[in-house]
């Protein structure tokens, strides 16, 4: 097990113009994100101490243990759905920095396409996108983020040949605390979401690919009963990931991916 030196009190400040909203219990964050983004005029993080319906992609339970971190940011992201799918990839930067600014180290966090955050090799987030709207527009987006903080589901629990689950602090001996991550994302997303607003998605691309797990290594590409085998190549300017196979670069907007076995 690595451990890494201990945390630093984090210096960000709470980004003006976005709201917070904590909660003891909800259902899910992501739910109350629907209930209240009409009547919202701006950007709101809203964070939860514990979910009783927390759920990942595709439906999936996603276990809510007091400690562990529960919030979903809700905002209207305009430039249409393919736009706002890109906060994905904002989310997971935004992410990534705010751990590894805590644990006062960049040493074993990596990112999985399209969204997850590693850690040693381990998965310790998820996040997971709603939109919220009429028809083609995308009113208002919620983006849910969980973190194993101080617990992770049982590996049992996930399908064979996933990346298995860990936590921040079984895997680095450090203890943080939900409102202390809430604030270092915030920070960290904003400034992402300006750098994208400014400058389109070409450098959170850059950023996000220097932090690519498996990047040039073979990897397995799962969509629906379809697998394909190839060399993760890249990932292209619309965020999908391009695959290296000997019949040339696929390109694939979606599917799950799975790393060879260490």
């Amino acid at each position: 097990m690595r451990r890494l030196r201990q945390t630093r009190l984090s210096a960000d400040i709470w980004p003006n113009g976005v709201g917070r909203r904590v909660l003891s219990e909800v259902d899910s964050t992501n739910l109350e994100a629907a209930r209240v983004a009409p009547g919202l005029t701006g950007p709101e993080w809203i964070m939860a101490g514990f979910q009783t319906g927390g759920r990942g992609r595709r439906g999936r339970p996603w276990v809510s243990p007091r400690g562990n971190f529960h919030a979903t940011l809700v905002m209207s992201p305009g430039g249409g759905p393919q736009a706002a799918a890109l906060r994905s990839f904002i989310a997971a930067l935004a992410l990534r920095d705010a751990l590894a600014g805590l644990a006062g180290t960049e040493a074993g966090f990596a990112l999985k396409w399209p969204n997850d955050v590693l850690l040693n090799g381990g998965k310790v987030s998820g996040i997971l996108l709603e939109s919220i709207g009429q028809g083609g527009d995308v009113d208002h987006l919620g983006i849910g983020i969980g973190v194993n903080l101080i617990a992770a589901p049982d590996p049992e629990q996930v399908e064979p040949g996933a990346v298995p689950p860990v936590s921040v602090l079984a895997e680095t001996g450090i203890r943080l605390q939900p409102e202390q991550l809430l604030t270092a994302l915030a920070a960290a997303f904003a400034r992402h979401e300006a750098s994208f607003a400014a400058h389109g998605f070409a450098p959170i691309r850059t950023a996000w690919l220097s932090h690519a797990a498996h990047l040039g290594s073979p990897i397995r590409a799962r969509t629906g009963t379809r697998e394909q085998h190839g060399i993760f190549r890249t990932i292209d300017p619309s965020g999908a990931l391009i695959l290296g196979t000997p019949d040339g670069d696929v390109s694939i907007a979606a599917a799950d991916i799975y790393f060879p076995p260490i």
